[in-house]
């Protein structure tokens, strides 16, 4: 079985599969990259190979041990059926099972010290390996990473650490210098739309999803969701009226309505930023002066979705972005000249 069902990370794939096959794992890796990118998918992969009984380096997915490495309890928590790989992740199991307290926001010191280093501080129940992975390891209180410290860089022999993270400038310098990165890219069109095409998405809809997706197979799928897509239509349409609307009351009484949630409202930006892109492509040869302003403003409105993404108001985003796109002039960070739009 392998890593084959993991697509679109040619050079992360590789260099795991190089490190089973030479007998050469590292005890704690860090894959980072976007959300949605594989990334758990290849955790998995490589707990499968080290917890593999049937002695395949890369994991035979068919031996008890890989079965169970697969599946989960169908009781909650759903932990892995597999004793030897274990899950950490925020929320994940019940407060009576990590001290009473309720983690809201972060992965409490009381899960690595009843979850991990109890466990860890052992050899591992069936004496292939011992997993431990980590999800959204970002989400790392400060007391649970430095509780983590010692035995992420001093493990008993046989034990392994997959911290998989979204975030990897969040992590503590310590856990950082402790861990080996895989990078994970974004994944390329092709792969999203072979699998939007499996979920069974109409061909004439996946364009649009992928310039929604920026690579990541779960922003691509959430998108496809029939009552997010019709309320991101319903936006768009809306933005184009306070663009070319002759005031901007529009504007404003779009930011006051827009949806608070900032991860949700960027990703209907980037539904927008979508039109521009789309609008830009079909003009570049018979109306060049129309794809030029359509990649102006498509520029304008991922600088819109940066400044939501450092904590922006949704409202004031919003009414400044079209006011922006009527005309007038908007500084994307790191681009040197300003970029000036024209309202035709």
């Amino acid at each position: 079985m392998g890593f084959e069902h993991v697509l679109g990370q040619t050079t992360a794939v590789a260099t795991l599969t190089r490190a089973l096959e030479a007998g050469l794992v590292h005890h704690a890796y860090r894959f980072e990259g976007l959300p949605g990118v594989g990334k758990e998918l290849t955790a998995l992969a490589l707990a499968r190979a080290l917890l593999c009984s049937a002695g395949d380096r890369l994991g035979c997915g068919r031996c008890d041990a890989c079965r169970r490495a697969s599946s989960r309890a169908e009781t909650e928590p759903p932990t892995p059926l597999h004793p030897d790989l274990v899950y950490v992740a925020r929320g994940f199991y019940p407060p009576e099972t990590i001290g009473g307290k309720k983690e809201v926001a972060e992965i409490s010191v009381e899960q690595i010290r009843r979850v991990v280093l109890a466990r860890a501080a052992y050899a591992p129940h069936e004496g292939r390996a011992h997993v431990f992975l980590i999800r959204d390891a970002e989400q790392l209180s400060v007391s649970a990473a430095n509780a983590l410290l010692k035995t992420l860089e001093e493990p008993r022999p046989d034990t392994y650490f997959v911290l998989v993270t979204s975030r990897s400038d969040k992590l503590l310098d310590t856990i950082r210098s402790r861990s080996l990165p895989v990078r994970f890219g974004p994944l390329s069109d092709e792969v999203l739309a072979k699998l939007l095409r499996e979920r069974g998405i109409a061909e004439e809809k996946i364009g649009a999803l992928l310039d929604i997706a920026g690579g990541s197979a779960s922003a691509a799928l959430e998108a496809a969701d029939a009552e997010r897509a019709s309320g991101r239509e319903r936006l768009v349409e809306q933005l184009l009226r306070a663009v070319d609307a002759r005031d901007l009351s529009e504007a404003v009484a779009l930011g006051e309505s827009v949806d608070k949630n900032r991860e949700a409202l960027a990703e209907d930006l980037r539904a927008f930023a979508g039109h521009y892109a789309r609008v830009a492509r079909a003009e570049a040869r018979r109306a060049p002066e129309l794809a030029e302003l359509a990649a102006r403003r498509h520029e304008l409105v991922l600088d819109a979705i940066d400044s939501l993404e450092r904590h922006g108001a949704g409202a004031l985003v919003m009414s400044n972005l079209v006011a922006s796109l009527r005309s007038g002039t908007q500084r994307r960070p790191g681009i040197k000249p300003p970029i000036v739009v024209t309202r035709r």
